[in-house]
């Protein structure tokens, strides 16, 4: 397990040092569409952070588009502009879509994540604190003092859930041409950032009307030994989970090398509850990618398929 130890804090760590470092720089360079940047994006919820939104060719901003949020925005459309010279490929593989006509017109919001509070961002906070208080507070010191870049805190995800919802969503919405309804409005991620996109989708349904979730993280932490969290967030699933009638689509995926490794036995627990839940394959997807990696080179290789599944359908 140290090796997943040593992978996961390397990343918080790069990511903590470079959303600092990247705040004034260059502009990524597109393959399609163009980017209009809000930097420094204030909150009173939590930290500010630059928003990159990308708008496709079709975009003029007469026809409503629909609207896809993603986190980790630093690293969605330009290599050369990333802490690790990787990225998500959002523009090619968006913009393929949509010359090919295989989804419903959409731009895409890319939120930066904060570096350091990146991980109690991301965290779903009500599952931590069905955790009793003597697990809290051992999770929260023992996670600091390795000096990974966890827990910096306590989990502020519903802080920035409503950041999302009362203040970023209104203004995108106010700014472009957009439809607002949430059978229009998608929320996407992966590791930390599925979780966080799981519960945007439980906490706020009448908000979002999909969410993918690739390699979310459901250990929460590094290890599934003796590990609370993920029974936590099976718990909320059955609870807060929106009911198949909603029409909402949820897709997760997983790979099973690297820290993936740690995420088939967790996801088959999910698939059961989504299944007992009585959603279709119309609304939910889990797909398994064997020997993919815990890497955007891995996310982008199979974008397309979430985004498929999202906004394939036009309504």
């Amino acid at each position: 397990m140290k090796k997943y130890i040593q992978f996961l804090s390397t990343y918080l760590l790069f990511t903590a040092q470079f959303a600092i470092a990247q705040n004034h720089t260059a502009m990524p360079q597109l393959a399609s569409g163009t980017l209009r940047r809000f930097a420094n994006f204030t909150s009173k919820y939590v930290d500010a952070r630059n928003i990159d939104v990308w708008l496709p060719a079709q975009y003029n901003g007469k026809k409503a588009f629909s609207v896809l949020y993603m986190h980790d925005g630093q690293g969605l459309y330009d290599s050369a502009v990333t802490w690790n010279k990787q990225e998500w490929g959002v523009d090619e593989t968006v913009g393929n879509l949509l010359e090919n006509k295989q989804i419903q017109p959409c731009i895409v919001v890319g939120i930066w994540n904060s570096g350091r509070n990146r991980h109690v961002d991301y965290f779903p906070q009500k599952p931590f604190e069905s955790l009793n208080q003597a697990v809290q507070d051992t999770l929260l010191q023992s996670l600091r003092s390795n000096g990974a870049i966890v827990f910096s805190g306590k989990p502020q995800s519903d802080a920035y859930l409503k950041f999302l919802v009362y203040e970023l969503k209104p203004f995108i919405d106010s700014v472009f041409k957009t439809r607002p309804q949430a059978k229009h409005t998608f929320i996407a991620g992966s590791s930390m950032g599925g979780l966080i996109s799981m519960y945007a989708l439980c906490e706020y349904p009448k908000i979002f009307g999909g969410a993918a979730c690739l390699s979310t993280h459901w250990p929460g932490i590094f290890t599934n030994h003796q590990n609370p969290i993920p029974e936590a967030f099976f718990q909320y699933l059955q609870q807060y989970l929106p009911a198949p009638a909603t029409q909402h689509k949820l897709y997760f995926d997983y790979g099973t090398e690297t820290l993936d490794a740690l995420y088939p036995i967790h996801q088959q627990k999910v698939d059961s509850i989504m299944r007992a839940a009585g959603y279709s394959n119309k609304q939910w997807m889990t797909k398994q990618f064997v020997g993919a990696n815990h890497s955007e080179k891995a996310w982008q290789k199979r974008l397309a398929i979430p985004i498929r599944f999202l906004l394939g359908t036009h309504k």
